[in-house]
Parts: structure tokens; sequence; C-alpha cells
């Protein structure tokens, strides 16, 4: 593994290859380390968990994870992958610099796992060998030489992404941009905010626009994009901490355990209760 860290500024970027322990375990070993991942399987196609959903990850393919998810791959000595932190490069300020990035992240409702083809690869391959070359030398501009390529990889795989999995004649950029600003929102807010109208009028739009704009882009609707990212927060916690039920409602934003217990049953078929103790016997 090679790693930039400034500890002043508490900036973190890493680039991880040939790793044969390579996996995530956010709210278990390594919670402290939150950092947004850009995995490249290098090696044929292969399994990866994703806070407990499992995935076929396709032969030269990239995935993009973010800071609280949990993973593991099943071949984790072919992927190579950039770890960074906000510290590093925030995905957020930066947003204008690199197009989007946050699309990455942020931008679709479903895993993407963004395809490379040989010129593709190529133009990465050669990126790689920078990266190398910067990462083994130290002087006073090795962060911000490692950000500017940092800058360009996202870039890459931002195109390739909207490529990939955005019809511009369906969706302009302006309107995938309040998609994106949208989700943003979300990831920032479901603790508290469990209401399209909140993020509507954050964005100066009516919930009915925001509501046909999603209905564009796929089939969820952006209230069943604030259920869903609830939901697996309440799955992670109740997966990897001994939290109680009545913790869990209060920290993601139900006045009470029972309407939390309503509200998980709904949308999975179990208790919270139930989850835990299946989850517990899967492991």
């Amino acid at each position: 593994m090679y790693r930039y860290n400034d500890s002043k500024s508490g900036a973190d970027f890493r680039l991880i290859s040939d790793e044969a322990e390579f996996d995530r375990q956010f709210y278990g070993k390594d919670r402290k380390d939150k950092l947004l991942t850009i995995a490249w399987n290098r090696g044929q196609d292969q399994k990866v968990v994703i806070d407990g959903i499992e995935y076929v990850f396709p032969s030269n393919a990239m995935l993009c994870l973010m800071v609280n998810e949990s993973f593991y791959f099943s071949q984790p000595q072919d992927i190579l992958a950039w770890q960074f932190n906000r510290e590093f490069y925030c995905i957020v300020d930066h947003d204008k610099e690199v197009s989007c990035v946050g699309f990455l992240f942020y931008g679709s409702s479903e895993r993407m796992f963004i395809t490379l083809n040989d010129d593709d690869q190529r133009k990465i391959d050669l990126l790689l060998q920078v990266f190398y070359d910067e990462f083994t030398t130290t002087d006073v501009v090795q962060g911000e030489m490692l950000m500017v390529l940092l800058k360009r990889l996202i870039i890459i795989v931002t195109r390739l992404a909207k490529q990939q999995y955005i019809s511009k004649d369906d969706l302009p950029d302006d309107k995938l941009d309040v998609i994106r600003k949208f989700n943003l929102l979300v990831e920032s807010h479901y603790r508290t905010q469990h209401q399209v109208k909140y993020y509507a009028d954050q964005l100066f739009k009516s919930p009915k626009t925001i509501s046909n704009l999603f209905a564009l882009y796929n089939h969820k609707s952006p209230l069943t994009v604030i259920q869903e990212r609830i939901i697996i927060e309440a799955k992670r916690l109740l997966t990897y901490t001994d939290k109680s039920a009545k913790e869990i409602a209060g920290e993601l934003g139900f006045e009470d355990a029972a309407h939390f217990s309503r509200f998980f049953k709904k949308h999975t078929t179990l208790s919270p209760i139930s989850f835990r103790e299946t989850s517990f016997v899967g492991k």
C-alpha cells in the first residue's frame, strides 16, 4: 500500500494493490478511517458484498464506494483501489472542478459497475504509473501533485459512468444536477429529515417537480430514495453495532422505537430484533 498522510490537515490518500485482506468494516475495525473508495477489478469476474448485499463485480470494471459502506471482495488481491478522505479531497467543495464528481457517489440510485474498454484501460494504466512515481517522491508539493492526479482519475471515471448509465437525451445535465444534489442532501440529512418537501425546498423546487425528474431518471420515487437510505443505515447499525432498537430509532430521527419498528418491518418484512438475529446467524 502507498499512502500520503498530512498530520496537520488530517489529509489521507491511499493506493492499494495486491492486498490479500482488503475489505472494510465501517462500524467495526476501521470506522475512524472515513474514506471514499474507487476500486478497480483487474482480474476475472468476482463477488463483492456491500452492506450484506452480494453483487458480481465484472472483470476490468470500476466501482465507487461511500465512506460508510462495509464491503468484502472474494478476490481482493485482484483489486486496485484509491481511497481518500474529505481532508485530502472534498467532493462537494471541488464539485465544479471535476464536472460533477458527486455523480460517482451521489448521482445514481443504482449500483454502478463502470466497465473499461482497451483504450480506457490504457489511459488509467498510464495515470497509474504517474501515481506510483508521485507516491515515491517525497517533497513539499507531493500532496498537491497527488490531488491533481486524483482529479484526473475522477474526471475519467465520471465521464465513463455518465456514458454508461445516463442518456443525455433523456436527462440533460441541468436535470441530472438537481437529482445529484437531492441525493447529496439526503446523504447529509436523512437522519433528521424524512419528507421529500424538505429536500425540494432546499433545491427551490416543488415536490412534484422533483418526483417528475426522478420518473424520467429511474423507477424509484424521491420518497423511496429517502426511505431506502434510512433502511440501509438501520441495517448497518443493527448488524455492526450493539445499539438497541430504541437507540437506533433516536439516531435515525424517529419519535419512538415502535414507530421505527413499524417502518422497518414495512420495508424489510422483519422486525429490527428479528433482522439482527438473522444477521447474527448468517455471520
